[in-house]
């Protein structure tokens, strides 16, 4: 069930490319963001984020982010760690879920127990996991 909604602004954190191609196009036919960006490193996802200043007009706040938990030079835990120092105004209204391959139980018990961390799914990202997130975090745009 494809819901009417409309984000401005969906962020794919993940190494692998080809799982970002996937993933922008699950969410494209699902037809529920303006703006689908990818970074292939928390980084770059950091000083995306970092760049919203009044000065910078292109920065489109995003509505829901999804981070991978394993990937070179900054895992999504380090990303977590420097997200949470965020100012929080920044952060607000920001659904972070985790999107992983991950067989490691205690990965997920730790996203539960991360309070910037709204999920944890396990890829590859589908309609029905949209839909359940889209009714849990965005049911007002509905």
């Amino acid at each position: 069930m494809k819901l009417k909604t409309n984000l401005n602004c969906v962020i794919l954190i993940d190494d692998d490319d080809p799982t970002n191609y996937y993933h922008k196009m699950i969410i494209e036919q699902y037809g529920c963001a303006e703006k689908i960006l990818i970074f292939t490193g928390g980084e770059k996802a950091l000083q995306y984020l970092l760049s919203n200043t009044q000065e910078n007009t292109s920065y489109l706040k995003p509505d829901l982010i999804f981070l991978d938990i394993n990937m070179p030079r900054m895992t999504g835990w380090d990303f977590l760690k420097e997200y949470a120092k965020l100012p929080d105004e920044q952060k607000s209204r920001i659904v972070l879920m985790m999107l992983t391959t991950s067989l490691n139980p205690d990965d997920e018990t730790l996203a539960h127990n991360t309070p910037d961390v709204s999920g944890f799914y396990f890829k590859p990202l589908s309609n029905e996991m949209l839909d359940e997130i889209l009714i849990k975090h965005f049911a007002a745009n509905l």
